[in-house]
């Protein structure tokens, strides 16, 4: 394996762990709950220009780039203020927006929170220095390594497992909880549910502000690899493609939410780039991966509908192993 070779896997391994923050996240709003969250990439570019200004120094007068904040912490701390930041918004337009849509609407209305954001950091370039976005932050833990861009990929990689792991048991631990089961009798139905004492908005709006801030700690994640975001790295196809790694691998279950990450934004995306380009036609293979991520979500939904790896479910007349095996013991006993 050459070092070119070595050094594209090791950028796919790190994009990889990267979506697998959004695909986790997004499994807990709409795998889990139910909720059509079409602002999910907002609440990425929330956290990775939290992250951003975080980590970098106050943005000095007459420099070519402005920014608010510019507080020049170190590594967590920038991880955790962009989450915190996601987590906040996401609670916010929850409070505005879930107390009384549901469905259709309020996947409208979560489009337009994405336009709204959008245009209010393009257009405001005090904020984050508008399409232009901010550049220059400093990647966690380089100094003291001592690497060059190249090589950090190779120090980010761990240091992204750690953060996937943690999320991956969070995750886990929030799908075979009451809670997690709490969540699927909002998204089967919200009106039984609180017809059993559920507290259906309370549970939304805790779901929602969850997957904000996985949503969040992986935009931090991004600029913390890449070291830059504007506002082109937010468009709404990247919801779509997030949205289709879910469906693919298989909602409400986590490994699941991994397994899309791999096919979807490593096999399908990174897979369509390799293609030769057409002489002439350079825009066609960014059309031709458009196109290839809607013919994978028709088939899916078509076919295979729970996705590569169903949602786990426990059927109501199973019962736990001990239990089963008591009974086998009292019946030979009886005879």
């Amino acid at each position: 394996m050459t070092s070119s070779t070595g050094y594209y896997i090791a950028n796919l391994a790190a994009y990889f762990l990267i979506y697998c923050t959004f695909t986790l996240g997004l499994n807990i709003s709409f795998g889990m709950t139910g909720i059509l969250d079409f602002a999910f990439v907002t609440f990425m570019a929330t956290g990775a220009y939290f992250a951003g200004v975080t980590a970098l120094g106050p943005s000095t007068p007459g420099s070519e780039i402005y920014y608010i904040l510019g507080l020049n912490w170190p590594f967590p701390l920038d991880l955790l203020v962009g989450a915190a930041a996601a987590g906040l918004l996401g609670g916010l337009v929850g409070l505005l927006a879930m107390r009384r849509l549901r469905s259709d609407y309020l996947a409208i209305v979560m489009v337009a929170v994405w336009t709204i954001a959008w245009n209010l950091v393009s257009n405001f370039s005090n904020l984050f220095d508008g399409t232009q976005g901010i550049v220059g932050v400093p990647q966690p833990l380089s100094t003291n390594f001592n690497t060059d861009p190249n090589s950090y990929v190779y120090v980010f990689i761990p240091l992204a497992a750690i953060v996937i792991g943690i999320l991956l048991v969070i995750g886990y631990c929030i799908e075979r909880s009451p809670f997690g089961r709490a969540l699927r009798a909002v998204r089967a139905d919200p009106d039984v549910a609180s017809t059993f004492g559920k507290p259906t908005f309370r549970l939304r709006l805790t779901s929602v502000m969850l997957a904000s801030a996985y949503a969040g700690i992986g935009g931090a994640l991004t600029i913390e690899f890449i070291g830059a975001m504007n506002t082109s790295g937010w468009a709404i196809i990247e919801t779509v493609i997030v949205f289709t790694a879910l469906l693919v691998g298989g909602r409400g279950n986590v490994f699941g939410a991994i397994l899309g990450a791999l096919l979807v934004r490593i096999v399908i995306i990174e897979g369509t780039g390799l293609l030769p380009q057409i002489p002439g036609h350079p825009e066609l293979l960014g059309a031709f991966r458009n196109i290839a991520i809607g013919v994978v979500v028709i088939l899916v939904l078509v076919f295979r509908p729970q996705g590569v790896l169903p949602e786990r479910r426990r059927l109501y007349f199973e019962q736990p192993n001990r239990e089963r095996k008591a009974r086998k013991s009292i019946r030979a006993i009886s005879k």
